[in-house]
């Protein structure tokens, strides 16, 4: 898995103390700038995480490029509505040799890993021998309509992959780009970062999380799962590992990032 941040709104958090704090004063943006150093910043930030009120967080945004995760993980991610994605297509891209995600507990099973692998193969070869039987049928018709053979020969590719991909499964690698705010940013680490969430997607979160730190630290100092602030809201289907949570958070990752 490699995860990027590649954009991201500049001077974030600064932008987010302006929008919040144009909301109580009397005077205008200008004149609030004048007062605001990166003292006032992280101070107001934190005071706006404390509060809850969370509208300001909405103006500043951040982009990750995200590769080497599979088709399940990103069915996954655009549950998340209040963001933009760009993901690579299996219409367009013929896959010549198609990357897969092997999950931890397959790779640690001999006998599992022997079903998955073969699986994996048998996928692929379907998806090239139904690509190939699909592709001289649209050719020979495309002939056949007087189309010039160049043509005929990308448009029976493209047709031809489009139905053939029904056969590639979940674990299929995929890459994708995708654009939050950072409410929505805040609200995904809350659910994702969460034991109970699946590993592909909670180790993908985790990234981002340090990714942005990095960036806009004030911002996402305290960001994590729900239990790292307060009790855990799973019941009787909590992890049971709160303590550990919270270790991790603050003193592993808040206080070396």
């Amino acid at each position: 898995m490699n995860v990027k941040l590649i954009a991201y709104t500049p001077e974030a958090e600064a932008t987010i103390a302006k929008a919040a704090k144009l909301c109580y004063s009397p005077v205008g943006v200008e004149e609030i700038e004048k007062k605001l150093n990166d003292d006032e910043v992280e101070r107001f930030v934190a005071m706006l995480a404390s509060m809850g009120h969370d509208s300001p967080l909405e103006h500043v945004s951040f982009t990750f490029a995200v590769e080497g995760v599979s088709r399940v993980l990103t069915h996954q991610l655009v549950r998340h509505r209040l963001a933009s994605y760009s993901q690579q297509s299996q219409r367009y891209v013929k896959l010549d040799q198609f990357d897969y995600i092997v999950p931890d507990a397959i790779k640690g099973d001999e006998e599992a890993e022997a079903v998955f692998l073969k699986s994996m193969e048998a996928a692929n070869e379907s998806y090239h021998n139904i690509t190939d039987i699909l592709q001289k049928k649209h050719y020979d018709n495309y002939i056949a309509e007087g189309m010039e053979e160049k043509k005929a020969a990308r448009q029976a590719e493209k047709r031809a992959i489009e139905d053939a991909r029904y056969v590639l499964p979940n674990a299929c690698e995929t890459k994708i780009v995708l654009t939050m705010n950072a409410r929505s940013l805040l609200h995904f680490f809350h659910m994702r970062l969460c034991l109970r969430a699946q590993w592909e997607i909670r180790d993908m979160a985790l990234a981002m999380l340090k990714e942005v730190m990095n960036t806009a630290p004030a911002l996402f100092k305290k960001a994590g799962p729900p239990c790292v602030k307060g009790g855990c809201p799973e019941g009787a289907m909590t992890c049971g590992k709160i303590q550990e949570v919270r270790r991790f958070y603050k003193e592993e990752l808040w206080t070396k990032q």
